[in-house]
Formats: structure tokens, C-alpha cells, sequence
């Protein structure tokens, strides 16, 4: 069994409600990394953003997610994690990597305004420009991609149990 059970996707892939549950049901613990980036800085994600800028926070989100030395957790990423191989690949020692895959048009339908969700983006992106932006990055890290597209969150956490006792 893994160490750790990391879960990477898009905003909305439910990978905090998914990873809550598999913990609960592993009886592991549960970490959100934009959780515990905001407690480690004292403020928020979009202040950090706001203040400082997208490649500022990403730095930060780098520098917090490779000090990440945890055992028997569940660790939900924040989306943007991919764009630091650093972080992945400090991931990808510590536990088994996960992708929760949804596709775009069921992304639009969770997330709605991307603005108003809080999703990391460059002036003028949408949400297809990020989803087609990160997608190549959740492939090139996953070691297992499951794919949340019409299971039932309790299929999803048997699948994520699966994976995690591989």
C-alpha cells in the first residue's frame, strides 16, 4: 500500500470531497494543500494572488507542497500544482498519484465563473484554455487516472481505495 494517496485534477474534479471520504473510509488523514498554504502564509489564497501575482503564489504553493512529509494521508492538491515538476515529483515520492478526470462540458457545469470560483488564471484565459493548459500535465504525472464521469462518489472512493492498495 502507498505511503500517501495524492489526488491531482481540475477545480471542481472533487478531489476535497472525495478525499475526505477515502480518508474516512482508509482511516487516514485528510490534507488540503490550498488549506494548509493559506495557514502557513496567514491569508488567503486570492490575497497571496492579488498582492503578489499568479507566479508569486506558485512559488509559494512549490515551496509548501515539497516540505509536505506526511504518512497515511489523503492529499488534495490545488490544480495548479502541475505546472511545478518540482512539487510533483516530491509528490510522486511521498505517494501514489491519482487523477480525478471530468471532462470539460461537466467542469463548466460545477465551476461556472471561473472568476468567482477562484480558479488561478491569466488575464483572457477560459476555462478550456485552462483545462486544455493542464490536462497534458495531469496525464504526464498520474500514475492512475480515474475517470469521475457518471460514477456515484462512493464508486469513485472504491476506486481511489484501489488504487492507493496497488
Amino acid at each position: 500500500m502507498s505511503e500517501n494517496l495524492i489526488l491531482i485534477g481540475m477545480p471542481a474534479s472533487g478531489k476535497s470531497t472525495l478525499g475526505v471520504m477515502t480518508a474516512k473510509a482508509l482511516g487516514w488523514d485528510f490534507l488540503d494543500t490550498d488549506v494548509y498554504i493559506q495557514t502557513q502564509e496567514q491569508r488567503k489564497l486570492h490575497e497571496i494572488i492579488e498582492s503578489e501575482g499568479i507566479n508569486a503564489f506558485r512559488d509559494l504553493e512549490n515551496h509548501h507542497v515539497c516540505q509536505l512529509n506526511s504518512h497515511h494521508t489523503v492529499i488534495a492538491t490545488g490544480g495548479s500544482v502541475v505546472f511545478s515538476a518540482e512539487a510533483m515529483q516530491h509528490l510522486g515520492k511521498i505517494g501514489h498519484i491519482v487523477w480525478l478526470k471530468v471532462d470539460l462540458d461537466e467542469l463548466n457545469h460545477r465551476i461556472g465563473d471561473i472568476v468567482e470560483r477562484g480558479v488561478i488564471h491569466q488575464p483572457g484565459q477560459t476555462l478550456s484554455d485552462i483545462f486544455t493548459e493542464r490536462e497534458a500535465l495531469y496525464r504526464q504525472y498520474a500514475q492512475t487516472t480515474i475517470d469521475c464521469t457518471n460514477q456515484t462518489p462512493e464508486q469513485l472512493v472504491r476506486d481511489l481505495i484501489r488504487a492507493v492498495s496497488s
